[in-house]
C-alpha cells in the first residue's frame, strides 16, 4: 500500500544547528502515527517542515507526489494539514468565523460549508453552545476543539497535530484524545506530535521515539508503551498520563 505521507532521509537547520537528522516515517490512510520524546528533540521542525514552513532537506511525498519543494499552501489544498501547539486562533473573531475560515479554500461551496459546520458542532457541542463567543474567551481545552474544528472545515486527509494536550487538565486531555480517536471514523489520518507518550501510544496505531533530531526507536504503539526501555523514560505513570490514558 503506498503511504499517504512519506518522510524520506529528512533534515532541518536552523543555520549550523542541525535539529532533524535523516529522519524517515510513513502515515499509511487510516493510521494515526505518533512521534514521542523529550522537548527540543525536533518534534515540531519535523512537522513544521512537512507542512512547507521550514526549508529541508530529504524527501516529502503527499499521496506519492513530491512535495518538498511545493509551497504550504498547495500542500494544504492537496489534503494535508498541520495543527500548531499554539494553535493559532483568532482571538478577536467568533468561534463561527474561526471555523469559517478553515473552510476558506472551499468558499465557492457554500452548502457542503454549511453542512460541515453543522457536523463539527454535532461533534463539538461545546463550540456549538460558544459559536458566537469570541475565541479569545475560551478555555485551553475549547480553544483545542476549535482548533481541530478548523482544521476539519478545511476537509483534509492528514492531518498533523502538534501537542495537542499542552496546558491542559487531566480530564480534557483524555477527552481530546478520544476526540483525536474518532477522527479516523471521518477518514483522517493522523501524525500526531505529543510529549504525553502514554496518551499518544494509547490512541495510535503506529509510534517513533525521537531524540536529539534523530527517530532511535520505532514499532506498534501497543508493543512500544510495554517495551521496558521506554517505560521508565517516558511511561513513568504519572498522574497525567493516567488519567489521559483512560482506563
Amino acid at each position: 500500500m503506498m503511504a499517504l505521507l512519506s518522510l524520506e532521509d529528512v533534515s532541518v537547520s536552523y543555520g549550523k544547528a542541525e535539529a532533524v537528522r535523516g529522519v524517515s516515517l510513513s502515515v499509511e490512510a487510516g493510521q494515526i502515527v505518533t512521534v514521542i520524546g523529550p522537548n527540543g528533540a525536533g518534534k515540531t521542525s519535523l512537522l513544521t517542515a512537512a507542512i512547507g514552513l521550514l526549508k529541508a532537506g530529504g524527501t516529502i511525498r503527499f499521496e506519492g507526489v513530491d512535495v518538498s519543494r511545493l509551497e504550504t499552501e498547495r500542500r494544504v489544498e492537496m489534503g494535508l494539514c498541520l495543527v500548531p501547539e499554539k494553535r493559532e486562533l483568532f482571538a478577536d473573531m467568533s468561534v463561527y468565523d474561526n471555523l469559517l475560515l478553515g473552510a476558506f479554500a472551499r468558499r465557492g461551496d457554500g452548502a457542503a460549508i454549511k453542512r460541515d459546520m453543522s457536523d463539527i458542532f454535532e461533534r463539538f457541542p461545546r463550540l456549538a453552545e460558544r459559536r458566537s463567543q469570541r475565541a479569545g474567551t475560551l478555555s485551553g481545552g475549547e480553544r483545542q476543539m476549535l482548533a481541530l474544528g478548523r482544521a476539519l472545515m478545511g476537509k483534509p486527509k492528514l492531518l498533523m497535530l502538534d501537542e495537542p494536550s499542552l496546558g491542559l487538565a487531566p480530564l480534557i486531555i483524555r477527552e481530546i484524545f478520544r476526540i483525536i480517536a474518532s477522527l479516523r471514523d471521518l477518514g483522517v489520518s493522523i501524525l500526531l506530535v505529543e510529549q504525553n507518550a502514554r496518551a499518544a501510544l494509547e490512541t495510535a496505531d503506529f509510534g517513533h521515539v525521537m531524540e536529539t533530531g534523530e527517530i532511535n526507536h520505532s514499532g506498534p504503539a501497543k508493543e512500544l508503551i510495554h517495551d521496558p526501555r521506554l517505560i521508565s523514560t517516558y511511561l513513568g505513570g504519572g498522574e497525567a498520563d493516567a488519567v489521559a490514558a483512560g482506563p
